[in-house]
Formats: structure tokens, C-alpha cells, sequence
């Protein structure tokens, strides 16, 4: 279903987190926070921005107030390719989960549940 869009499932997801981040933070997010936020190692968050930067999906701008720091800016062809492909993946879980019926709130709380006793 990715594959309609020519995303990975790794690009996906950090498309995904980053239009996330750019609506919820203050400043541009830098890679490193994109990659504690989609949980992804920061060496392949890199190579993989890289690759979307190249399609023209998002850029990344160096900090000028560190150049080490590169700050993602999710592009309207990102955005528009991400809005599309979540929108896909929406319907595949709710296709995928339908079968639940009735008992899917009561899945989704047990879902949570066992997350949270998971998660220190």
C-alpha cells in the first residue's frame, strides 16, 4: 500500500513524525528529535532524510546556531505525499480492526494497558 506513494515503511513513518512535530513544536525539529520521536536509530534517520530530501519531500537546513544540527522542514510535496499515504494507512486499520465489531474499544483500552505497563 506504501508502495503506491514510493515510500518504505522507514520513510512513512518519519514523514509521519515529522508533519506531527512541525505542528507541535515551537521551532523546526532537528533530526535527532525526529528520530526520538518516530524511535529510529539517528545514523538511518539521516541516510533516510537524505533520500526524502533528494525527492523533494522535506528539506534540511543547517542551525545557525550550531552546524552540526540539521532543522526539517516538511515540504508541500511531503506534506501533500504523507497526507495521502496516512489516509491510506487510516483505511487499511480500520478495514483491519472492523471484524472487532462492538469489542474494538474494549481491544483499544487493553492495547493501552498492556502498553503502559510495558513502558517504564
Amino acid at each position: 500500500m506504501l508502495d503506491s506513494h514510493q515510500l518504505t515503511h522507514v520513510q512513512f513513518v518519519l514523514l509521519a513524525s515529522l508533519w506531527w512535530l512541525a505542528d507541535h513544536d515551537d521551532r523546526p525539529p532537528t533530526q535527532a528529535r525526529l528520530a526520538q520521536q518516530a524511535g529510529t536509530d539517528p545514523m538511518m534517520t539521516s541516510q533516510v532524510t537524505r533520500k526524502l530530501e533528494t525527492r523533494g519531500l522535506l528539506e534540511r537546513a543547517l542551525d545557525p546556531t550550531d552546524s552540526r544540527v540539521r532543522r526539517l522542514h516538511l515540504t508541500a510535496a511531503g506534506r501533500a505525499v504523507v497526507s495521502r499515504a496516512l489516509a491510506d494507512v487510516e483505511a487499511v486499520d480500520q478495514d483491519y480492526f472492523a471484524a472487532l465489531g462492538q469489542q474494538r474499544t474494549a481491544f483499544l483500552q487493553a492495547l493501552q494497558t498492556l502498553e503502559a505497563a510495558l513502558v517504564p
